[in-house]
């Protein structure tokens, strides 16, 4: 399967900050090392164009993020501190997703070792979403000539509301999100489907609730491709998290999701999204669940 990272996914940040930056090239290493990647899957990307970008966010929202200079509050909102490095490690993980979406659409399944940064609006950033990775390589995508219909899966913990409001009005854009009811965003957007879960749900309720969802989503979207946001949040212990899915449930749900996809022959691309586990390498290794998934479903797809 093949991947896209660059080392350069990884910036330094304040000492103490609580975004686990270090997780995906620990992600990187553990997949090389276990044999689950191969040194010649992996895609390294450059930096999105400010054309691609534009597609989704706002010149003056650009303007900022370029010049180091966003207001201390929406700094604040974004939750991560504006710099150059920042703006360039937005920019490659944008391009991951770009290369991401068009190898799946080639091969049937792909990744990108960062993205689903579904936070990110047009005017602005928040939750530590700088830049909307999704919109943007879907909208690519689509000015290829390569797509047109995609189903959004977002299974992190918190909802997508950042890819909600930017595909509203988008109707070959379906958006499936399953998160916490009562955790961040606490004002939600209006995805297409939209499962809130109650604080402290485990395996059993989560699980029923994919099963049920997930069909309706995939029948009512029709897509082309499936956009899979497996954030590793919903797992018991996540600082921010608060459910109870447990790591064998994690495996069940990446398993129902790419098996759905393949019985229905449709291309998949995996993001990242969010995890806050104990350690960057304990999340890591969280992430890696649905690699290893994809490895016992797809074979060794390239």
């Amino acid at each position: 399967m093949r991947v896209s990272y660059s080392p350069d996914y990884v910036i330094e940040l304040p000492e103490g900050h609580r975004f686990p930056m270090r997780k995906f090239s620990a992600l990187h290493g553990l997949l090389l090392a276990e044999g689950l990647v191969r040194p010649a899957d992996v895609m390294e990307p450059e930096e999105a164009s400010l054309e691609d970008l534009a597609r989704v966010h706002s010149d003056s929202y650009l303007a900022a993020l370029a010049d180091d200079a966003l207001p201390p509050e929406a700094e604040r909102r974004l939750g991560l501190p504006c710099s150059s490095a920042l703006w360039r490690r937005s920019r490659l993980a944008v391009a991951g997703s770009i290369l991401s979406v068009r190898a799946a659409l080639e091969d049937g399944i792909a990744a990108n070792l960062a993205g689903g940064t579904h936070h990110a609006f047009a005017e602005r950033g928040e939750g530590f979403c700088v830049l909307n990775d999704v919109v943007i390589a879907l909208r690519r995508m689509r000015a290829e000539g390569r797509l047109q219909r995609a189903l959004v899966v977002d299974l992190d913990v918190h909802q997508g509301n950042g890819t909600a409001a930017l595909c509203a009005d988008d109707p070959d854009t379906f958006t499936f999100s399953m998160h916490g009811e009562r955790n961040f965003p606490f004002r939600k957007e209006r995805s297409d489907l939209d499962v809130p879960l109650p604080d402290g749900i485990g395996d059993a309720g989560y699980l029923a609730a994919l099963d049920e969802h997930l069909p309706k989503a995939l029948t009512g979207s029709r897509p082309e491709l499936v956009c899979f946001l497996a954030g590793v949040d919903p797992v018991e212990g996540d600082r921010f998290g608060r459910l109870a899915l447990s790591r064998a449930g994690l495996a069940a749900r990446e398993r129902r999701v790419l098996e759905a996809a393949r019985a229905a022959g449709i291309p998949v691309a995996i993001f990242m999204s969010g995890g806050y586990g104990p350690t960057p390498e304990a999340t890591a290794d969280l992430h890696a669940v649905v690699h290893r998934e994809a490895r016992s479903l797809f074979g060794d797809a390239s």
